[in-house]
């Protein structure tokens, strides 16, 4: 195996391993998947949520490798749920969203991805965003979390959630800041950061 296109990704999240695979494929890199349950830390900063995940997984596994947080950021709701989506999901999910969003008429959103590379040495970060609106109903199977209820700007009018996998990862937030991260291991010499 050519270790200088290989990647750990440490997440419990196939749907996210299912978007990275078609991204990082496209940079001849390929990702090999880490199943854990990250450690995260309560912060209304996702650098600073990622960056410590990455660090403990690392400790965990004693390998490079990165992990990614993501969080839905809703204008009217300043900003919430932010850095706590993955929690708001899970407690009130896409229905509670639109309960929030029922009486408001300005439905700017945006998604944004951290992406937190660590070796045992250092810890490097990638961003990526897209902005969009939030929709006034479940619109979808597809993806997972908020996507049934996000319509991203770049896109036709669909959600996330109507889009398949390969529609989404052309346009998210975790594909920009993959490109950039695929892009920087492109660029070292790989044996200087294992």
């Amino acid at each position: 195996m050519d270790r200088r296109k290989t990647v750990f990704f440490a997440t419990s999240n196939i749907g996210k391993v299912e978007e990275a695979e078609i991204t990082l494929k496209e940079y001849g890199i390929l990702l090999l998947h880490l199943p854990m349950k990250l450690i995260e830390i309560q912060s209304d900063n996702l650098e600073e949520i990622a960056v410590f995940s990455a660090q403990k997984a690392w400790e965990n596994q004693g390998k490079p490798l990165f992990v990614e947080d993501a969080g839905l950021f809703i204008k009217e709701l300043n900003g919430f749920p932010g850095p706590y989506s993955s929690y708001v999901f899970k407690t009130i999910s896409n229905e509670g969203i639109l309960k929030l969003m029922s009486d408001k008429r300005n439905r700017a959103a945006y998604f944004q991805s951290v992406i937190a590379f660590c070796n045992g040495k250092s810890t490097t970060t990638f961003k990526g965003e897209v902005r969009g609106k939030i929709s006034k109903e479940i619109r979808g199977g597809h993806g997972f979390g908020f996507d049934p209820i996000f319509i991203p700007e770049e896109g036709d009018g669909r959600t996330f959630g109507e889009m398949d996998i390969s529609e989404k990862t052309a346009i998210s937030h975790r594909t920009k800041a993959l490109k950039k991260f695929a892009e920087w291991i492109k660029s070292l010499d790989y044996s200087k950061f294992i």
